[in-house]
């Protein structure tokens, strides 16, 4: 689906009914020949009449010019759809209205489209009498401590390194200096916090736990803060303490770098608690961010259900996973000699080859692998599809078997309007937060590999009623995949069934060994009425 096709249509769209009333205001030459000397009856000679029907068309004009952005994806199939947003705000975490969106159609939407059990949790982050007791404390002590952190890789990765600062300046009983973001080398993006995040609303919705500041104060610009660059990955809080706490307490500001899986991912219940409150509450995106991605979800929207797919097809994610595209032999060598010339990159498992990669579940799944699996699994070939990610290794070319199949696929590039992306220009992390929020809004999400955005967003679905997602089970279901001789409705049965756990219902993080609580919010962070009553 090319962009120049796309940027060709109309970005004016006349609803039918709205076409029939401007006919009927068009004057018929023959109708107007009944009146002597051409003239028009004396009702519409009355000055009042006259600027009632001025206006009446001016209101519709302007009714149509709203209407105009709704229909910018045309042409595209009615689908029906029970569900209508009358504001651009984000999604609601209200499990009726996922139903309906999700449901209410019933054979007319699909199966496809049906939204899993959420067992009836809900958000629940009421701290400890103790957590509150200590944040009064915090507050009435004068002598203030300062932690400075700095965080690196991608916006999701950063994602997950300031909301470990936040918890980890909670341990310390230190204020948060407004985290720094390292310049990424691959994609050279040198936004700011503010430039991705709502300060001030980060600062407010942390006032009661951890104190946020923009800036050092005067009197601590020149102390020459402790650095702590030798900190192991997975450390307990009480290994942050003793280690930072006396030297902190001394100088009054400590220096953290690359705080990446530094802290533990299972530590007290009420730090795992302001993890959830930073992640789903504290990190809303900036209004300009906000604003772009409400509007292309509505355009998704406006056409009935949509399922959101993060696809892992650059370049560096091949060359990093150390397997191949599946494109052709020219395409792989590339690959592989980019790999040769930067070994550095490959991450992990070395000693494994492509193919042991592959079984294992370690690659992302190509376009037709990720085509083969949502026919599986019952995605309607008219469905809306919005696919986040980076410009695809090979091109277009290597979205093609997912064209084929599911023509209605797009991205920010061509959902949006002429302009709309120009603020955003060569800034990769502002980009991808307009992916994410268009993606957190849709019906549906799969992910074409793990990671970052999809841990995170794996989360944030489940606190907000446990909204479809689809967890490709690879390991499980690659060798059917490598079977030519499997039926395809066989396969598809096959394939249901290694699904059906792993569409987005409720997981319990203590079935999951050391896994993030911001992709696994149950139990620490969300209740349903029995877990509510045994926690009191």
């Amino acid at each position: 689906m090319a962009r120049s096709k796309t940027k060709q249509l109309s970005y004016i769209a006349v609803p039918s009914q709205f076409g029939h009333s401007l006919h009927g205001l068009h004057l018929s030459p023959k109708k107007a020949a009944r009146y002597p000397g051409h003239r028009l009856p004396s009702l519409a000679r009355n000055p009042k009449f006259l600027l009632l029907l001025l206006l009446f068309l001016l209101a519709l004009l302007r009714t149509l010019r709203i209407g105009s952005e709704l229909h910018r994806i045309l042409p595209l199939p009615s689908v029906p759809c029970s569900h209508s947003s009358s504001t651009e705000s984000a999604w609601a975490a209200d499990k009726a209205a996922v139903v309906s969106v999700g449901v209410g159609g019933g054979d007319v939407v699909g199966e496809f489209w049906r939204q899993p059990d959420g067992m009836g949790y809900s958000p629940c982050l009421d701290f400890s009498e103790e957590f509150r007791m200590e944040s009064e404390a915090a507050r009435g002590d004068r002598r203030r401590k300062y932690l400075l952190v700095v965080v690196s890789g991608g916006l999701n990765q950063q994602r997950n390194q300031i909301v470990d600062a936040v918890v980890i300046a909670r341990i310390l009983g230190a204020a948060l200096v407004v985290p720094v973001l390292q310049v990424n080398v691959i994609w050279g993006d040198e936004s700011e916090f503010s430039d991705i995040f709502d300060l001030e609303h980060f600062k407010r919705v942390l006032a009661d736990d951890v104190k946020v500041v923009s800036s050092l104060p005067s009197t601590h610009v020149r102390t020459r803060p402790v650095d702590g660059k030798q900190t192991p990955l997975h450390v307990s809080p009480s290994w942050i303490r003793n280690r930072y706490l006396k030297k902190l307490n001394r100088e009054g500001v400590l220096l953290l770098r690359g705080l990446d899986s530094r802290l533990s991912k299972d530590v007290p219940s009420d730090l795992q608690k302001l993890r959830c409150k930073v992640a789903f509450h504290a990190l809303r995106f900036a209004a300009p961010i906000q604003e772009l991605g409400n509007k292309l979800a509505m355009r998704m929207r406006s056409k009935g259900p949509y399922l959101a797919l993060h696809l892992r097809l650059e370049k560096d994610v091949w060359v990093r996973t150390g397997c191949l595209p599946g494109l052709s032999s020219e395409y792989d060598e590339i690959v592989q000699e980019e790999r040769t010339l930067r070994p550095k990159l490959l991450t992990g498992r070395s000693n494994m080859t492509y193919h042991e990669r592959k079984l294992a579940g370690f690659c992302p799944l190509n376009a037709l692998e990720v085509t083969r699996l949502l026919k599986a699994l019952g995605a309607p070939p008219d469905a809306m599809i919005y696919w986040a990610g980076g410009e695809p290794f090979g091109g277009p070319e290597a979205l093609l078997p997912l064209t084929r199949e599911f023509p209605h696929l797009y991205n920010k590039e061509n959902l949006s309007l002429p302009g709309e992306l120009e603020p955003f220009a060569k800034k990769a992390s502002l980009l991808a937060a307009v992916d994410y929020i268009v993606c957190e809004q849709s019906d549906v999400f799969m992910p074409s590999h793990g990671g970052n955005m999809g841990h995170l967003m794996q989360g944030h679905r489940a606190f907000a009623g446990h909204r479809k997602f689809i967890t490709p089970n690879k390991r499980q279901m690659l060798p059917y995949f490598l079977d030519a001789s499997l039926p395809e409705l066989e396969f598809h049965r096959i394939i249901k069934e290694l699904h059906r756990g792993s569409l987005g219902q409720p997981e319990w993080r203590s079935d999951k060994v050391h896994k993030d609580v911001t992709a696994f919010p149950v139990p620490e962070c969300m209740c349903n009425g029995t877990s509510r009553s045994s926690a009191q």
